[in-house]
This record gives C-alpha cells, sequence and structure tokens, in this order.
C-alpha cells in the first residue's frame, strides 16, 4: 500500500491535473474559435447553440465509461495516471488492455497492487504512452496530407488512393479494426477458458467461470442495444452501447460473486 500511495502523491496529481488542465483550455480554445467562425460563415446561431447543447448531452453517459475505466485501474496504478492516460489520449478499451498485458509480462501476474512494483508500473506507464502516440508522430508528417483527401471530391479521392480487386481501402480500415479487437477479446476469454481446461487454475466459479459469465452478459447487453438501434432506428445509442454494457456487466460480476 505504499507504492499505491506515492501513485497517489501530490506531486503526480499537479503533474498529472496540469496536463489535463492545458488540454481542456486548448479545447475551450478551439470551441470558441470554432463558434466565432460559424457566426462569421452565417451559420444560425440557434442552430449552432442547439448542437452545442445535443453534443454536451450525449457526451454525458459515454463518458461514465470513461470513469469507470479510471476506477478500475485506480486500484493498481493510483488514481492520477489513469486520469491523466484517460482524459488527454488514451482510449478505454485500450488503456485496460495494455494495462493488463504490460502488467502480466512485467511478472505481477495482473494488475494488482498486491504485487505491483515500482518498475512495473515503470514499465506499464511506458507501454501505455508508447504504443499510442504514433497518431499523434505520423499526423506531423502527412497530417496536411490527409486532410487534403478528406477535402478533396470522394471520385477524386477514390482515384487516388486507388482500388485493387475491388478492395474499399476506407471500408477496410473499418473492418481490420474490427478484426483486430475480436482478436483481443478471444485471447482473453481463450486464457480462461485454457485455464480451466488444463486445470492448471482454482476450479472456482469465481475464479475461473466468473469472467466467463461476465463477458456472456455483456455480450447480451451490446446485443440488446444492437437490437433497440435497429429496430427504433436509434443511432445515438452507438455513444452509449459501451457504457452501457460496461455497466451491466459490472453489475453482473458483484451479483454473480455474491450469489456463490
Amino acid at each position: 500500500m505504499e507504492l499505491l500511495s506515492k501513485l497517489n502523491s501530490p506531486v503526480l496529481y499537479l503533474i498529472c491535473g496540469g496536463i489535463v488542465l492545458f488540454v481542456a483550455v486548448i479545447c475551450v480554445v478551439f470551441a470558441v474559435r470554432a463558434y466565432r467562425m460559424g457566426k462569421a460563415m452565417g451559420i444560425d446561431v440557434g442552430k449552432m447553440k442547439r448542437v452545442i447543447t445535443a453534443s454536451a448531452t450525449f457526451a454525458v453517459l459515454p463518458s461514465v465509461g470513461i470513469l469507470l475505466g479510471v476506477i478500475a485501474l485506480s486500484g493498481s496504478l493510483g488514481t492520477p495516471w489513469p486520469w491523466l492516460r484517460l482524459s488527454v489520449i488514451g482510449a478505454l478499451h485500450y488503456e485496460t488492455q495494455v494495462a493488463e498485458a504490460a502488467a502480466e509480462a512485467a511478472g505481477t501476474g495482473g494488475l494488482s497492487i498486491a504485487n505491483m512494483t515500482p518498475g512495473a508500473f515503470t514499465t506499464i506507464a511506458f507501454l501505455m504512452s508508447f504504443c499510442i502516440i504514433w497518431g499523434m508522430v505520423l499526423m506531423i508528417f502527412n497530417g496536411k496530407t490527409y486532410t487534403k483527401k478528406l477535402q478533396a471530391p470522394q471520385e477524386k479521392k477514390e482515384k487516388k488512393e486507388g482500388k485493387k480487386k475491388g478492395l474499399d481501402l476506407a471500408g477496410f480500415g473499418d473492418t481490420a479494426m474490427t478484426a483486430m479487437f475480436i482478436g483481443l477479446v478471444s485471447a482473453y476469454i481463450a486464457s480462461y477458458i485454457g485455464t480451466i481446461i488444463s486445470g492448471s487454475g482454482v476450479f472456482t466459479f469465481t475464479g475461473s467461470w466468473l469472467p466467463l459469465a461476465v463477458a456472456v452478459v455483456s455480450a447480451l447487453a451490446m446485443a440488446v442495444f444492437i437490437k433497440l438501434k435497429e429496430k427504433f432506428g436509434a443511432e445515438w445509442l452507438d455513444s452509449f452501447s459501451v457504457a452501457g454494457s460496461m455497466l451491466v456487466a459490472m453489475t453482473a460480476a458483484i451479483f454473480l460473486g455474491k450469489l456463490v
């Protein structure tokens, strides 16, 4: 627990809080400039205000998932670091998966403060940062070119990027990203199944079966969100499906854990 108190020290709060505050100020500056530019372009002020209100409203529930991620990681990594990672450039699914993988590689057996060491935390923090910086780095070199492609007419863009054997490059990017996350989820699920089949772990519901049961509940919750979206045409549910599924899964984990 001494390490956890250091990870929650005022110095770390000051460093991480300063970065978060800087990014927040930048967001406000760009929001003000965008509003003024909208007025200069002749866009109706009432419409812009409605867009701002709707955006702020629909951002509330998805942010609950981010908050849950901070809470989940704070027990082993302290609060300042997860707060910084998930507030600036991190993503909930990315941060938790990389942190877990880095913790296992560092020999802690997972994200547990009981086995956490300064070296393990350094490894986890480094990988969480290093693996996600490439979007920013690449934008330095090809950001202008990419922006021009987005602004060009769709026909010109398709001609320039080219399509080989009917391959839609934009669609392929979405498919590749989906396949990557399916692979990650499959790897986690397979690890629990492998533990049960090999008999190397504790064969109990809470130790071996609970993660699988929670995964099933989470998948069913996501399926319900998708079904509601398709049936009622509620596209806005996309913004809430991940956070909602997480809340359902965490609630299920608590209740299932107490039942056995």
